[in-house]
């Protein structure tokens, strides 16, 4: 037993210390052993099979760690079965060519030098593998000289063999996308029309293989050296490359039209979160997308369909989420890429822009503040003016000073309400603690003249509350209910104060909802009013969340229309 776990071990060791370029090497000798011999011979068939298990280990398309889904089983299966069991030289040739295909078209990208050299080695077998030995099969009757044999046989097991001991460096892990598939296509492509051309030159002719295949060789050579001259010529005309270059990168889709249409959208739309949407929406419209579903820093939602190809990008505060319908390929990967980063950008713009605005919204209102505080300093120095005239005086001036009085006090009044008028909205100013009951009576009593109507029930004795923090959201949530009661027509306004494990305070009327986007920035931003700053619910519920409270909009539906302010909830609850 001893024996046979530390003969397990060893293997072990040894296939982990094994690399890509020892699997291809293993992979490249099993392939030619079987070409060596007849292709019906059970023995060839044994070494087909063991090929076909190395080059599964070697492999560039899927990563190693990847799970196989049923359909590529089947695919793996299908194909091993027909590569044995066929016993076809021209399935050798065409497995050959792909072979060839899949290690030539990834050379140019590679440049450590010693992978480069197990790719070109091992395409230089197969090169000649498939041109000295296996095309040759395809004719019947085909005569092999002695000195041809002993180079194919053994001459070409050098550069195969030769794989295993080139020195590559550090290991790398296989990456998924390994293999260009465009230099791979044109590859098989020139190599299948290379023997193809070979085979009807000489079935036409009826002369040496040789000479077929020079030929097609210079009919091959001839059609690349007019292609080059085609692809970036030097009369004015824009070449092939230029043409095939900009299909790639437009990837066949309106690019152009979709910037303008952003450009578009970006000076009409000016809400960040609606930009976003509208812009996801036609970005779903484009032909290789399936769906998309975005995450900002306010809003969340989704367009088109999702698909199990998922591509994810992430910049700035937002978050998209491309679904197409095939594996995205690295070109696709950089359009994708550069599309969510110009929406990211977008919307980033839109958030400072709105940020601006607020700035400049808080400014407006601060130079406001310093006015008004000008004013109150110059009524508070009046005053003083007075206080002092009434100090100073004595029996001798009392019909002076009552005639002071009567010319001042009301200028002063006047002037004081004037300010007041100005400053409509009644900002936090603290925390104190009063009994709930005095103020809940107070609130009754001063609006009791505006049909307002009072419910509650029993409050607990003794019990108190922020008096502030509920004075300020009583008084903006009543005077906005009334200032909607002049706009709407009659209304029935009902406050109501209740104890349910804390205060909660609603105002309610059965008027027009509140629209969405309005509902929206209530509490989170300033907004546009007619009849005042617009920053009242504002400054309530920023002072709310420093006390422990929160306000909101509890119903909004055509005749009913609630805010509330409660307790906080916690977090889990």
């Amino acid at each position: 037993m001893a024996m046979e776990i530390n003969s397990g071990t060893a293997v072990g060791r040894i296939v982990a210390a094994m690399r890509q370029q020892h699997w291809l090497s293993l992979a490249l000798l099993a392939l030619h052993g079987a070409l060596m011999l007849d292709l019906a011979d059970p023995l060839a068939r044994a070494l087909m099979l063991s090929h076909f298990g190395f080059f599964l280990l070697w492999q560039p398309l899927w990563r190693g760690e990847q799970k196989l889904i049923p359909s590529q089983v089947l695919l793996i299966i299908g194909a091993a079965v027909l590569l044995i069991a066929a016993g076809s030289w021209w399935l050798m040739a065409l497995w050959i060519s792909v072979l060839f295909s899949l290690i030539g078209g990834n050379v140019p990208g590679i440049k450590n030098l010693g992978r480069r050299m197990v790719s070109l080695l091992a395409a230089v077998y197969l090169l000649s593998v498939l041109l000295a030995w296996v095309v040759p099969h395809l004719f019947p009757e085909q005569d092999f000289p002695t000195g041809l044999l002993a180079v194919v046989r053994y001459g070409l097991m050098i550069p195969a063999a030769a794989i295993f001991f080139v020195r590559t460096g550090k290991q790398q892990v296989a990456s998924a996308n390994s293999v260009d598939l465009f230099y791979s296509l044109l590859l098989f492509l020139m190599v299948v029309v290379l023997v193809l051309g070979a085979f009807v030159i000489k079935e036409v002719s009826h002369g040496n293989y040789v000479v077929a295949l020079a030929q097609a060789l210079f009919v091959i050579a001839g059609l690349l050296v007019a292609l080059s001259l085609l692809w970036d010529p030097r009369a004015g005309f824009a070449g092939i490359g230029q043409l095939l270059t900009r299909y790639l990168l437009s990837i066949g889709i309106p690019f152009e039209r979709w910037m303008h249409s952003l450009a578009a959208l970006a000076e009409r739309e000016r809400d960040p979160d609606k930009f976003v949407i509208v812009a996801a929406h036609e970005m779903s419209e484009l032909p290789w997308l399936s769906g998309i579903r975005w995450q900002s820093r306010s809003s969340t939602g989704s367009a088109g369909d999702v698909s199990k190809y998922a591509t994810e990008f992430t910049f700035g505060g937002l978050t998209l989420s491309f679904y197409t319908r095939w594996s995205p390929s690295p070109a696709l990967m950089l359009h994708m890429r550069l599309l969510a980063r110009l929406l990211g950008d977008y919307y980033e713009a839109k958030i400072r822009e709105q940020e601006q605005r607020q700035n400049a919204y808080v400014q407006a209102i601060y130079e406001t503040g310093s006015r008004l505080t000008h004013d109150v300093k110059n009524l508070l120095q009046t005053l003083r003016s007075l206080c002092a005239a009434a100090e100073t005086s004595n029996e001798s001036d009392s019909d002076a000073l009552r005639l002071l009085m009567q010319r001042q006090l009301p200028q002063i009044a006047q002037r004081l309400q004037i300010t007041l008028d100005k400053l409509n909205t009644q900002p936090p100013i603290g925390n104190d603690s009063t009994p709930a009951a005095q103020w809940w009576e107070t609130i009754k009593q001063r609006y009791a003249h505006e049909g307002v109507i009072f419910e509650g029930g029993s409050l607990p004795s003794g019990t108190s509350l922020p008096g502030d923090l509920f004075e300020s959201a009583a008084t903006n949530l009543l005077q906005n209910a009334l200032e909607k009661r002049k706009a709407q027509g009659q209304l029935r306004i009902v406050a109501t104060l209740q104890w349910d494990n804390g205060f909660h305070l609603s105002v309610c009327d059965d008027g027009q909802l509140v629209p969405e986007g309005l509902a929206q920035q209530l509490f989170n931003s300033p907004v546009q009013s007619n009849s005042g700053l617009g920053v009242g619910l504002y400054q309530v519920a920023r002072f709310a969340r420093e006390q422990g409270f929160e306000v909101g909009l509890s119903s909004n539906r055509p005749g009913k229309v609630s805010f509330t302010l409660a307790p906080m909830k916690k977090a889990g609850v």
